[in-house]
């Protein structure tokens, strides 16, 4: 990317994005916040993607207050909905003539099964299903932009996860564990497959581990997961330390050209539940009939 420097903040080094216009999903708290604050120290105009009015508002204003760019705005969506998507992406390319950055990073974790507004299952439809359909919406415009950059937000937590087609619902029994690992799966292949499709756009797409950090991350769970939560929290990284992978991949020249790799603190690692190429493209062609993509 045209960037004009490095600065340092907290040991992490990033390049300067003054001039880029970046996006994060879920960035009322914890990791997308602190991605989005430190895209607004390098200078991005960062476009908050958050589920709550007054929540999004004082990340909004906070992130004003300690990068010291204005350039932050704030943008609602419940990416459970496919109707709230379209709208969200319809918003951006009409108000945005340029995207050089759209970091995928809200999640959920629920430990009892729950459907979508669109009939599909919660974690499936947030995690995976709205990164696939918000991207392949804004992909005219980061085209138009490129240089410029996806970034996924996965988890080690796929590893042993299988992509079950006659259950991605959870009709079957449902596990918590296992439809989050299965999505963040499911983000992984689909990075290595959207970075197939789009070769030769100048536009790249990678994925990572944040590493286990505090955050909000399945707080509205049943009682004893929360107590959890918080009996484990003190001993847990800050969530400052697990956006730094994203920023490093959101700005850094070291991966410039760099695509369809997944990473874990700031390395590119392997994951071998990941490549089976058969599954990615049958996966892919599941994921444009449950958004209807093609519509």
């Amino acid at each position: 990317m045209d960037n004009i420097g490095l600065q340092e903040d907290n040991g992490l080094s990033f390049d300067l994005m003054d001039g880029k216009t970046c996006i994060v999903t879920g960035s009322s708290s914890g990791i997308g916040k602190a991605t989005a604050l430190g895209l607004a120290k390098a200078g991005a105009s960062v476009i908050l993607v958050c589920r709550g009015q007054e929540k999004g508002e004082a990340a909004m204003n906070e992130i004003i207050q300690k990068s010291g760019n204005q350039k932050v705005s704030l943008m609602i969506a419940d990416l459970s909905s496919q109707n709230a998507i379209r709208k969200l992406a319809n918003d951006l390319t009409t108000n945005h003539d340029k995207l050089h950055v759209l970091v995928n990073n809200a999640g959920v974790f629920l430990a009892k099964r729950r459907l979508t507004e669109d009939g599909l299952e919660m974690t499936f439809a947030a995690n995976y299903l709205a990164p696939f359909l918000l991207t392949n919406l804004l992909l005219p415009t980061l085209k138009a932009s490129a240089p410029s950059r996806i970034v996924t937000v996965a988890s080690t937590a796929h590893y042993g996860a299988t992509i079950d087609f006659d259950n991605l619902q959870g009709e079957r029994g449902y596990s918590g564990f296992t439809a989050y690992s299965r999505s963040k799966l499911a983000d992984i292949m689909f990075t290595y497959e959207l970075a197939r499709r789009i070769e030769g756009n100048n536009v790249t797409a990678n994925c990572l581990h944040p590493g286990v950090v505090r955050t909000n991350l399945g707080k509205n769970n049943w009682w004893m997961f929360r107590l959890a939560l918080t009996l484990f929290a003190p001993f847990l990284p800050s969530p400052e330390g697990g956006a730094r992978t994203s920023i490093y991949l959101a700005t850094s020249r070291d991966v410039e050209g760099v695509t369809g790799k997944y990473f874990v603190k700031e390395k590119e690692a392997k994951s071998k539940a990941s490549y089976d190429e058969g599954v990615s493209e049958r996966l892919w062609d599941v994921s444009v009939k449950l958004t209807h993509l093609s519509e």
